[in-house]
């Protein structure tokens, strides 16, 4: 995918349902991963496009994100940054970053957002020269991460961050293709809602043809994701609580989809 003259994005399945992604300049040779499921998977797709790993941006800790971190960043020598919590957690950091921190990956600016709630560490990362962005495991299409280590108004406060920092035609990669099962979810929450109708038949079509629904954008999530739309009084009235804090509709919608 080709977001300028000079960036790729190549973003490919490890493990069962995991997403590796690359982005690449080709003028600087600058090649970032986010994330490291799989160091066999990142290798190859490494060695298919001809790119030099030069970073590697870390979101949270969970096995599924860093497992072969360890091995990637021997074989290529790449500067790995990740949260600062998770510093006692991923021996193989380079550089640590906070809340709101900037660093500087070849000619990419990239702003780390924190949005804890999944875990505690959670980092998402915003390109904003490429309007690009990694949720990690906070936002999904059509979906938001569980709750393991923060708890729920945290994890809605990590959204709303999103909501206000990621303009609409912000590219949203993250984690994993859920969003199949998150469609079918989220029209038990807002059956009526054209967009997300639409959403979920084009994400029928794209599963059926074994392609992937990501990346998605902010625009389309703010319109069809529940878990995003717990401000709006639509969403409230659709499950009967007029008058209820965004913070308490988040947490129903949650719940929900935990007992699902």
């Amino acid at each position: 995918m080709a977001l300028s003259d000079s960036t790729e994005i190549h973003q490919f399945i490890c493990l069962d349902d995991n997403f590796g992604v690359l982005v690449h300049d080709r003028d600087s040779g600058t090649t970032i991963a986010f994330d490291v499921p799989h160091a066999g998977a990142y290798e190859q797709a490494l060695e298919e496009t001809g790119w030099k790993l030069t970073h590697i941006l870390i979101t949270h800790h969970h096995w599924d994100h860093v497992q072969g971190l360890g091995e990637l960043k021997q074989k290529t020598g790449a500067t790995v940054y990740g949260p600062a919590r998770s510093a006692q957690k991923i021996a193989q950091l380079d550089r640590t970053v906070e809340d709101g921190d900037h660093i500087l990956c070849g000619p990419y600016e990239v702003k780390a957002i924190s949005t804890p709630g999944h875990t505690l560490d959670q980092i998402s990362w915003y390109i904003p020269s490429i309007k690009m962005a990694h949720t990690g495991d906070t936002l999904f299409s059509l979906g938001c991460g569980r709750v393991f280590e923060g708890d729920k108004e945290m994890m809605w406060s990590s959204l709303s961050k999103l909501l206000r920092e990621l303009p609409d035609d912000t590219a949203v990669y993250c984690g994993h293709e859920y969003t199949e099962a998150n469609a079918r979810f989220s029209l038990t929450i807002e059956p009526d809602n054209a967009d997300l109708q639409s959403r979920a038949q084009e994400v029928s079509n794209l599963r059926s043809q074994g392609k992937p629904t990501l990346p998605t954008s902010m625009g389309v999530e703010k319109a069809t994701n529940p878990f995003l739309r717990a401000a709006e009084a639509s969403v409230a009235t659709a499950l009967g609580m007029e008058g209820k804090s965004a913070a308490d509709v988040f947490t129903e919608i949650r719940t929900r989809k935990d007992n699902a």
